[in-house]
């Protein structure tokens, strides 16, 4: 054999194992993603929640740069093709269709079996009601960058519309991305503004996010502050920026303080509130679409012992626990609280199974209830809190429970029926931009 052949035969035998080596790890990748898919789908997991990406299978060639550009995973390829695989985790950022080489993906409201109502705005963020502008995630804008430009451009738009006797030139409701973006151009523009939040924090969906999660991947344009530049930002530090926003802009937010109704009175809006009522001449729903925590509305539950989310865990260490739920945040919020020391935890669900969670969260669950560290009720329902105990209904029985403190982790409801009454029209997206 010549030297020529020897090096011909080297270098397509060198070649050959890099092939085989590429096409082994694609493989191994190819079926994790394919059991993700799997298991998402076994747990019925796989209606996002708003705006996501949907791929052109005619046009995607399976690169994979929308899973790389995708910091939380939720894609992968399968067969070949993208394929959004974990629907609960996608926040809309829109990183995987910026990514996309060939154009392949674009974001879309909604699924072919389950619409989103999406209000109808103008270019200018007005609604059909002269006066009321909608910005941020309510008006489908999931993406922070975004909501937080639609909330700057909301208030250009209504500075045309203010003066009069009026308390306010505006009202701002939510806190979120958009709401923050408005105050601070509010600020900017001299208007006389109220800024109201029903939680007690910050950062609207964002504050809701898991630990660490990617909250932001783009800079934001913010009056008063400039240019942020942040590429990539966990939810932490974001909402730490943003307490720091508040502090060095002296913006003034109302917390806890929740819309319950807006009515049109001698030629300016009502904004009523669970603390009183305010008039204005223009409102901005800055919103998100998690809406009102849903309550139990049951004796007791006014009790400060009841919360509608989990914050810190550490905090009800030793102490007997009552979650409420069985979504995956219930279950999130038990596992968490059975892994502190000396706590006595319990979760009560009002149906027979887990019937929509992650495969991850069911087993993490079955083996804190095999260590003896939480306790499940099933078919149970809770039907007074008092200050030492709760009554729960168990299947037809009767029992009380020593407690401190009450979890409830039953989902939201939605402003779509309030908004509607204001006559604010929808359009509801199924599948579409």
């Amino acid at each position: 054999m010549s030297n020529f052949n020897q090096y011909l035969f080297y270098y397509l035998a060198a070649f050959l194992v890099v092939v085989i080596l590429y096409l082994n790890r694609q493989h191994k990748k190819h079926s994790v993603q394919s059991t993700r898919l799997q298991q998402a789908e076994a747990s019925g997991l796989t209606e996002p929640s708003s705006l996501h990406p949907v791929v052109n299978p005619n046009r995607c060639m399976g690169s994979g740069a929308c899973v790389k550009a995708c910091p939380e995973q939720a894609l992968g390829v399968v067969n070949g093709k993208a394929v959004l695989i974990d629907a609960a985790h996608c926040i809309g950022h829109g990183a995987c269709a910026a990514a996309c080489p060939v154009e392949a993906i674009k974001l879309v409201f909604g699924t072919e079996k389950r619409g989103i109502d999406i209000p109808n705005v103008t270019s200018q963020f007005e609604a059909n009601v002269p006066g009321i502008f909608i910005a941020g995630e309510l008006g489908g804008m999931g993406l922070i960058r975004k909501a937080a430009e639609q909330g700057r451009q909301a208030i250009n738009a209504l500075r045309k519309k203010v003066g009069g006797s009026a308390d306010y030139d505006v009202v701002i409701v939510g806190c979120g991305p958009a709401g923050l973006s408005a105050g601070l151009s509010a600020i900017e523009a001299k208007l006389r503004y109220k800024l109201l939040e029903q939680e007690d924090s910050l950062g609207g969906a964002v504050y809701h996010y898991p630990r660490q999660k990617v909250a932001m991947t783009a800079p934001v344009d913010l009056a008063l502050i400039g240019k942020v530049k942040f590429n990539e930002v966990h939810k932490e530090k974001l909402l730490e920026f943003w307490v720091d926003v508040v502090k060095k802009t002296g913006l003034q937010v109302s917390f806890r303080e929740r819309m319950e109704a807006i009515e049109r009175e001698n030629g300016c809006f009502v904004v009523r509130t669970n603390r009183g009522s305010y008039t204005a001449n223009t409102v901005l729903l800055a919103m998100g679409r998690r809406g009102t925590p849903r309550k139990l509305d049951v004796p007791g539950e006014e009790s400060h012992k009841v919360m509608y989310r989990l914050i810190d865990p550490a905090q009800y260490t030793g102490q007997a626990v009552l979650v409420v739920g069985g979504g995956d945040s219930a279950l999130e919020a038990a596992i968490a609280l059975s892994e502190q020391p000396g706590t006595d935890v319990t979760l009560s669900y009002r149906s027979a199974a887990f019937s929509r969670v992650k495969q991850k969260n069911r087993v993490r669950l079955e083996e804190q209830q095999k260590a003896g560290r939480l306790k499940v009720l099933l078919n149970s329902q809770v039907t007074a809190i008092a200050e030492t105990q709760v009554e729960i209904d168990n299947d037809g029985i009767a029992q009380r429970l020593t407690n401190d403190a009450v979890i409830v982790c039953a989902g939201g409801l939605l402003p779509t029926p309030l908004l509607q009454q204001i006559g604010i029209e929808f359009e509801t997206k199924f599948g579409t931009e």
